[in-house]
């Protein structure tokens, strides 16, 4: 059974994090701890009561398509009609377009346990997210009157559609076509794939963002266009029309997420209108590809929650063998085991870094856009640029490691289907390739935003990393020296790293070789970092006598542990990232 982790979520967002930093900017004035605590709480009663309960469920009845109408499990419209009642669409948005005007990060947060509880259906709102930063940043005043309210609400979902059979990651080799209709309107026709959420029977409209090619549109990504298609039409006084020609032609048969309608669309001669200007189309989808990134980052650290949470309870309650100093006799509860306790610590400390990671990108966003001073704002813009590729990367690496460790806590019992524990990893699986592989956010990351602003970012990072380092050495806590001890080298191999590759004249075929390795690198040492500047707000409240010892211990401990099993092994790195692409070029080695 799951329980959405309060006092955790709690603890990244005001103690790493520092959302409340954000009530400097005079952009969220209703911004509290209190506040944070109820909506954390009523997000919690949500996620466990209405969505956890169907996440089985639905992977076991998977969606239907019938005559182009999708049906969802059972349990899920009546659990969207809820979601909608409780106005959680719109809470990370500003009060002026229909939302609750509250920070992202604190958005992030209510999806992390919408995301654990139930995977498939949390997909569904993930979507609409993007498509109301898009309409929000480029879309006109008639389509922000038109089409935002109903899309704050929930009411209306929306899909991002950008993938064909010939056009994956490389959405420059599209086909779909769009012909001007002479009245501003366009006809958009083609097949599009991956479609989530593309239909479904929750909401009573759907409005799909549809990457298409204008007659004048030249070859490549620089002659994309981005178009608004209703799925059902809306009238000039905001009423439903008549039926769009888009339909979902086709279920995806996945590994995974059943409970989440995966559909192939076609358009024919379908009706929709520009978003943003002609050929704007990558411009307006990384908008939303953005917003989507840090999502499921989100998403990779919900599903580890879930499966950390599932095996923790299937630990305590599995007895076999003896345990050494174990009370009682044998056999003992698995949880007593050396090896099972170290999975477990394993799992909760990279957990915990993931979400760190994740909210910490997520406030930096908000700053970015609302702090006061230009100079602040592009610190923030630098920051939530750098972190966004790690916490899409790392995060869902995270997922799966941490769901296939909790499958291996279960023993045989996790490779039955009957546990729940396999629905996890499969599940988790889909999030490192989705909204741009995790080999791209490499890529992204090495290529693009370790040079950005003269490696600003990455030097600017590296200075809080080193403050924590000190920060830590000089605390009275024998424990927190320790941490300087692992960070401090950890810092200096990431730093070292990308010094090698994004050294003047270095190949870039040896600096893409190493950038998986080096966005693994920069997740551990970020997502390390946050838990020991977590470990020196845990020793504040124990020298204080806040909060609960119990509880400020643990985030000692977790960071410990990260810090020797994980942080240890930094320095180790610098030889995988730096061996270049030589090796790879050699066709002997793959039997081709």
């Amino acid at each position: 059974m799951y329980r959405a982790p309060i006092e955790d979520i709690r603890f990244a967002l005001e103690e790493i994090a520092v959302m409340d930093g954000l009530k400097t900017t005079g952009a969220f004035p209703e911004l509290s701890s209190d506040l944070t605590a109820a909506i954390l709480e009523e997000a919690g009663k949500f996620a466990n009561d209405e969505l956890a309960p169907l996440n089985r469920p639905g992977d076991l009845a998977g969606c239907k398509l019938e005559d182009g109408v999708v049906t969802t499990p059972p349990g899920i419209r009546e659990a969207y009609a809820k979601f909608v009642e409780g106005g959680w669409q719109g809470l990370q948005f500003p009060a002026e377009h229909g939302g609750m005007g509250l920070p992202r990060a604190l958005g992030a947060a209510v999806m992390e346990t919408l995301q654990s509880a139930n995977m498939a259906f949390s997909l569904g709102p993930m979507l609409t997210f993007g498509t109301i930063e898009a309409l929000i940043a480029k879309g006109s005043d008639e389509q922000k009157a038109m089409y935002l309210p109903k899309l704050m609400t929930g009411e209306w979902s929306a899909t991002m559609q950008l993938t064909e059979p010939q056009a994956g990651s490389d959405v420059g080799a599209l086909r779909t076509k769009a012909e001007p209709n002479g009245d501003g309107s366009w006809s958009i026709s083609g097949q599009k794939i991956y479609i989530t959420w593309g239909e479904h029977d929750c909401a009573e409209n759907i409005i799909h963002c549809v990457l298409a090619r204008t007659p004048d549109g030249q070859p490549g990504t620089k002659g994309i266009s981005l178009f608004l298609i209703p799925k059902i039409l809306v009238n000039e006084a905001g009423s439903l029309g008549e039926r769009n020609s888009i339909r979902a032609i086709g279920l995806e048969h996945k590994m995974g997420i059943h409970g989440s309608p995966t559909c192939v669309m076609e358009m024919t001669n379908a009706k929709g209108w520009l978003i943003g200007e002609e050929f704007g189309g990558m411009a307006a989808m990384f908008i939303m590809m953005n917003a989507a990134r840090l999502a499921v980052g989100v998403q990779g650290v919900g599903i580890a929650e879930r499966a950390y949470q599932q095996a923790l309870a299937y630990a305590m309650d599995r007895k076999q063998g003896r345990a050494p100093g174990a009370d009682g006799e044998p056999p003992h509860a698995i949880i007593h085991h050396p090896d099972v306790r170290n999975m477990l610590t394993t799992m909760k400390a990279k957990i915990e870094a993931a979400r760190a990671v994740c909210y910490c990108c997520a406030v930096a966003a908000d700053e970015a856009e609302y702090e006061e001073d230009e100079e602040d704002r592009a610190y923030a813009k630098r920051r939530e640029e750098l972190l966004t590729p790690i916490s899409k990367a790392w995060s869902t690496d995270i997922g799966v490691e941490v769901s296939s460790l909790g499958i291996q806590v279960h023993g045989g019992m996790g490779f039955i289907e009957e546990t729940g524990a396999a629905q996890h990893y499969r599940d988790a699986r889909i999030a490192p390739i989705y909204e741009g592989t995790n080999g791209i956010q490499a890529i992204d990351l090495v290529g693009r935003k370790l040079s950005m602003a003269g490696g600003a970012p990455l030097a600017e990072l590296l200075e809080d990393i080193r403050q924590t380092v000190e920060d830590c050495s000089t605390s009275s806590n024998p424990e927190l020296p320790k941490l300087a001890r692992r960070l401090g080298p950890a810092a200096d191999a990431l730093e070292a790293a990308a010094k090698w590759l994004i050294e003047p004249g270095r190949d870039r075929s040896d600096m893409l070789a190493g950038a998986t390795a080096f966005q693994q690198l920069a997740g551990e040492v970020t997502g390390g970092w946050l838990l020991c500047v977590g470990a020196v707000s845990a020793q504040r409240f124990l020298k204080m006598g806040e909060g609960d010892p119990a509880f400020a211990h643990g985030k000692i401990t977790l960071a410990r542990h990260f810090a020797e099993t994980v942080l240890s092994q930094a320095p180790t790195a610098l030889s995988g990232i730096q061996c270049g692409a030589g090796l790879l070029a050699d066709d002997t080695a793959l039997g081709a």
